[in-house]
């Protein structure tokens, strides 16, 4: 977007954010909203999003814009966190001990196992019946 800001991308299972920060008061949009509209409201999603700024100390130094795409709300909003904890470490290297030891820079593998043919779904069988 801007000169001055810094570029990452963060992922969870099929959502992925990509993130600018720009020096700021601490503002943050998500797909042209505010952080709080976007996600309803939920404090649990706000709470995961700004973990990262709240550990670094870096709520108020910093503006952050999102663009988020995929997946759902709870994967979305660990896709952010994850965006902003790679974007935070482009703007500050020394900032990267304190994110890797709260475990928030490291992208999640977790995703749905793939339904099998021949099955009800990735592990479940259809029932067997002998007669």
């Amino acid at each position: 977007m801007a000169d001055n800001s810094i570029y990452a991308t963060g992922k969870r299972k099929t959502a992925i954010a990509r993130v600018w920060l720009k020096p700021g008061s601490g503002q943050i949009l998500v797909n042209k909203r505010a952080l709080e509209d976007y996600f309803d409201g939920g404090e649990y999603s706000r709470a995961v999003v700004e973990k990262p700024l709240v550990i670094t100390e870096t709520k108020v130094k910093f503006d952050v814009m999102a663009t988020l795409r995929g997946g759902g709300k709870n994967a979305q909003a660990e896709a952010l966190r994850h965006g902003i904890s790679r974007a935070l470490t482009e703007a500050d290297p020394e900032l990267r001990t304190t994110l890797k030891r709260a475990g928030l820079l490291t992208r999640d593998p977790r995703s749905k196992e793939r339904k099998k043919y021949g099955q009800r779904g990735a592990r479940a069988r259809f029932q067997f019946s002998k007669r």
